[in-house]
């Protein structure tokens, strides 16, 4: 296998039907990019093909596209992905409908560089084609490509050939380097599927980010199926690797033809994701056939993918041929699609061009109102604005890094290092490992739980405070209960001013004393005394309370007031005890002098039922004072302290 070519560049033919793309590519590179007989029989390019030279130190690899309009579909699926344009224009036709068309495609995908060439000028003379060359600026003119050089070739006489190979070459020096795209992770839009015998699924494509090796295991979007790749060529030659820029065709492993139609993508595993609701900046060309207002049916080319969806502008006014507006997408189908991606937009029928421009949000999700507003303002502005965003649209969960390197199609390390930079300038913050939330989200967090501590006193005025699971279940939900201890401890942050205070595993409000009225006082004292008076096998609660004749919702309040208070005791099968009998009765165990006793030992010297026997020697193993040993247990007595025999 040969060695990776230290420079390479990809461009794209474009321009009307029948002005000499595919005859010009054969004339540079002596390859005939017409593969199939319909093509040949009928004189014009159906499908993508592909070509490549080497010229000075240079691998330029090409795109034919077709030039007729029923075609563009398949010219959009190769030229998503090419550095460079290639104008077509015949000097004996000059400009035609395709040119144009063509040319508003090439202006929307913002492709990098152009040039643009005159061909059959062995066809006119030197007047028409000084003719041609005229109309050629005025159509460049106002265009990306303004500035592009126009060369006239004859791919018949050769006449050109030289000066337009020394061109595409200039260009491409000048062109901005790929090495930062061969850094991202690996995407690769497939253009062409195909089998062969003995050799099994073979995809083609630009390589348009990141590095291929023999081996790699490749997500294929959007089918979700995996893929390795067994080998690897660019531009017919065995490679051990592909780099972005590079016209790559992969043997694959472990798919079916189905799982990768064009269309389809190849990506790194885990990195890109499918997407079937757009947020976008839309251009219509000032040559649409009319303005947009509400929804329309649109045909969504992004790379090599089409879906048909529904596109609807998010401005109050419509969205007039040569204007610009955010606008929403709602595909049939999912694509895969990142932010930045550049897209077109054409009319199913009659199929037109209509507009472009490129993707703001691959997860978009629908708002009102002011929160439609403010989710533009952000999303149209640079990625850290966009991850902010997205941070609070995520609420109490937060932005996970990965979720963040899905919408930008970087790695989960790269995405990390843009929240992290958020969290440093005070835009973010950190709610737990790897996930950043809003301060709006933090406050509006902290005030709602004030309100459901509020809520749990109201309804509970005794209560010493919530329990801290119990509010964190009901704050944060299942999605974000993990985050529970940052949420709590900046709601309790802030001196007098702080939402909530934390009080072991309660949270209870800041300054808040619990104490008992004057008639809840003298319940409380009659309670404790009712306990006492009944020793270790006293009355249900429920009696206790009826005897007393209290309100059962007051009566539980203040008893419960009082076990938080430890004057009175909650046994594990829910009895209760006075305290100080409680402590009594532990003072007897101990001057029994027993080391090891039996539950019948037990009832017999206490006077008890096994009612009240089973639920006392639970507390007792709960409290460490004695442990179980078979049917035995043995009292555990502080240190220095023995039982007799």
């Amino acid at each position: 296998m040969s060695e990776v070519a230290a420079n390479r560049f990809v461009v794209g033919t474009a321009g009307h039907v029948d002005h000499g793309k595919t005859r010009l590519v054969q004339a540079l590179t002596g390859i005939d990019c017409d593969r199939w007989e319909e093509e040949k029989r009928r004189g014009i390019t159906i499908d993508l093909g592909f070509a490549s030279m080497v010229e000075d130190g240079w691998q330029i690899g090409f795109v034919d596209v077709p030039g007729h309009e029923r075609f563009v579909r398949n010219a959009l699926a190769g030229l998503g992905g090419i550095q460079m344009m290639v104008l077509v224009v015949a000097a004996d036709e000059g400009v035609m409908p395709q040119t144009l068309e063509h040319l508003a495609i090439c202006s929307l995908l913002r492709i990098p560089a152009g040039v643009a060439v005159l061909s059959k000028t062995d066809l006119v003379s030197s007047d028409l084609l000084e003719l041609a060359q005229l109309e050629l600026e005025e159509t460049l003119a106002g265009t990306p490509f303004a500035e592009a050089p126009i060369l006239p070739v004859s791919a018949e006489t050769g006449e050109g050939l030289e000066r337009l190979r020394t061109t595409l070459v200039g260009l491409a020096r000048e062109a901005a380097p790929l090495d930062r795209h061969s850094q991202l992770p690996a995407r690769l839009p497939i253009d062409r599927a195909f089998q062969l015998q003995g050799l099994g699924v073979l995809v083609t494509g630009t390589l348009a980010r990141g590095t291929i090796a023999a081996g790699d295991e490749l997500d294929v979007l959007p089918s979700g199926a995996r893929a390795r790749v067994r080998g690897i060529e660019v531009h017919g030659e065995g490679r051990n690797e592909a780099r972005a820029g590079e016209r790559t065709s992969l043997q694959l492993v472990g798919v079916g033809l189905d799982d990768v139609a064009r269309g389809c993508e190849l990506t790194a595993p885990g990195v890109y994701r499918t997407a079937s609701s757009l947020l976008v900046r839309c251009r219509l060309l000032q040559s649409a056939p009319e303005a947009i207002r509400g929804s329309c049916s649109v045909r969504l080319h992004v790379m090599a993918a089409q879906r048909v969806g529904r596109l609807r502008p998010l401005s109050p006014e419509h969205l007039k041929p040569g204007g610009e507006a955010v606008a929403e997408i709602r595909l049939e189908e999912p694509l895969v699609a990142i932010r930045g991606d550049r897209f077109v937009i054409r009319r199913p029928s009659p199929q037109t061009t209509l507009g472009g421009g490129e993707v703001l949000d691959p997860a978009w999700r629908h708002r009102r109102g002011k929160a439609l507003g403010t989710a533009i303002e952000a999303l149209g502005k640079d990625t850290v604005a966009a991850a902010v965003r997205w941070a609070a649209d995520a609420r109490e969960a937060g932005l996970a890094p990965s979720e963040l390197g899905l919408r930008l199609g970087v790695v989960r390390g790269d995405a990390a290092s843009v929240l992290a930079g958020a969290a440093r300038k005070g835009l973010l913050l950190e709610a737990g490992p790897e996930r950043f939330v809003t301060a709006a989200t933090v406050r509006n967090a902290s005030r709602r739980a004030r309100r459901l501590v509020e809520a749990h006193f109201a309804a509970d005025r005794l209560s010493r405070g919530m329990p801290k699971a119990e509010l964190v279940r009901r704050l944060l939900g299942a999605r974000a209960s993990d985050l529970g201890p940052a949420y709590l401890d900046w709601a309790s942050q802030g001196g007098s001013d702080r939402a909530v205070a934390v009080d072991g595993e309660l949270v209870t409000l800041p300054g808040r004393s619990g104490e008992l009225t004057g008639a809840e006082s003298r319940l409380a004292q009659d309670l404790v005394e009712g306990f006492e008076r009944q020793g270790l096998t006293p009355g249900s609660p429920e009696e206790l309370c009826r005897g007393l004749g209290a309100k059962p919702q007051v009566f539980d309040g203040v008893l419960r007031y009082l076990v938080e208070r430890g004057r009175l005791t909650r046994l594990p099968n829910g009895l209760v005890l006075a305290a100080s009998e409680l402590e009594r009765f532990q003072a007897d165990l101990l001057a029994t002098g027993w080391d090891t006793f039996t539950v019948a030992d037990f009832k017999d010297r206490f006077g008890l039922t096994r009612k009240w026997a089973i639920p006392l020697l639970e507390h007792l193993d709960r409290k460490r004072l004695t442990r179980r040993e078979g049917d035995r247990r043995r009292v555990l007595r502080p240190r220095g302290q023995s039982g007799s025999a």
